[in-house]
């Protein structure tokens, strides 16, 4: 400990007994201990914090790992071959005229001319008249 043995300790005792006091002594040996608790508490809760941005960093670099792929090739599972829905280009663009003529039929509403036309057009022309 700081390469201080114990001839060095008893004289350092003795000039703190002559300089403090024999009543204070006990207080202060127990404020010292108290320090040096707290003290190695703090080292001991930084190593802990260390280590855990360690485990982070660590954990990080295997996530961007098995994000990038770089880690291990993806088990995509047993593979099954999609075979397609159309034979060609041609049965493709068949199909699709075919469901934008569908749903323009259920869009568009059936033609009907309104009955209270008249009314409109005697309005507009009151308008431009006066």
């Amino acid at each position: 400990m700081f390469g201080v043995g114990m001839p060095e300790l008893i004289v350092i005792l003795v000039i703190a007994l002559i300089v403090i006091g024999p009543k204070k002594l006990p207080d202060l040996a127990k404020a010292l201990g108290k320090g040096m608790s707290e003290f190695k508490k703090a080292t001991q809760e930084l190593k802990e914090n260390l280590n855990i941005e360690e485990e982070l960093r660590g954990a990080k670099e295997d996530l961007v790992d098995s994000v990038s792929g770089l880690d291990k090739p993806a088990d995509l599972g047993p593979s099954e071959e999609k075979k397609p829905a159309y034979a060609d280009f041609d049965e493709m663009l068949e199909a699709y005229d075919s469901t934008k003529e569908d749903k323009g039929k259920k869009e568009s509403p059936p033609n009907e001319e309104p009955t209270e036309k008249k009314p409109d057009i005697i309005a507009e022309k009151n308008r431009h008249d006066g």
